[in-house]
């Protein structure tokens, strides 16, 4: 039986490159989308869905392996209700599916200073989503704690873009403790998600540990 990861968020900026990276690994990969993708690699499974309806039925695709990369802007969505609801019930509720279907483990894309105690609405609401995932009786749990992430964009975000053109001189300053916070591309997040040792229990990963897993 062939291992199969199941891949939500293709469509973003890490979700894209992992499913290059699983594919290199010979992995079968579902990719559960919104919209159409293209030129995706042979061993793709694309299925484009729409969440609400997807989640009401009482199928699942099964997997191995649940990667989910899922995750929108308050600026995009429109308002902090419709943000919460994309990164953090629509993720723990395919968490929670495909836990029901089999999948024995979850690999999140969360953010550096996620924690359910502040008072900043995004990394709250992650936090909070890491907290519910943890909860989940997955076998191995790794949450990825990127900054800010370098890459293309079909959309345009704003201060991501000054913060990409700048930050080349502040990981400069970043050392030590605050290392973690240093910019990190897209595809090297993604890469580190494809290739991390397998180990029981719940691991954290910080801008060193996506070069070194």
């Amino acid at each position: 039986m062939s291992y199969k990861a199941l891949v939500i968020g293709s469509t973003g900026l890490i979700g894209k490159n992992l499913l290059f990276e699983l594919c290199k690994k010979g992995i079968e990969v579902i990719a559960l989308t919104r919209r159409p993708m293209r030129n995706l690699p042979d061993n793709v499974n694309l299925l484009e869905i729409d969440f609400d309806g997807f989640l009401e039925n009482d199928s699942f695709p099964v997997c191995d392996h649940i990667y989910i990369c899922l995750g929108t802007t308050i600026k995009k969505a429109g308002s902090k209700s419709e943000f919460k609801k994309v990164d953090l019930d629509y993720c723990l509720a395919f968490a929670k599916k495909a836990r029901e279907f089999g999948a024995t483990k979850i690999s999140l894309v969360s953010s550096v200073g996620a924690n359910p105690s502040v008072k900043n609405f995004y990394l709250k609401t992650k936090g909070e989503l890491e907290e519910e995932i943890k909860s989940i009786d997955f076998a191995e749990i790794n949450i990825f704690r990127p900054s800010l992430l370098l890459g293309h964009r079909d959309e345009s975000r704003s201060i991501e873009k000054i913060g990409q053109n700048l930050s080349l001189l502040i990981n400069l300053f970043l050392i030590g403790y605050l290392s973690k916070y240093k910019c990190v591309k897209a595809e090297t997040v993604a890469y580190s998600m494809a290739n991390s040792t397998p180990n029981y229990g719940i691991r954290y990963f910080y801008y060193d540990d996506f070069y070194h897993n």
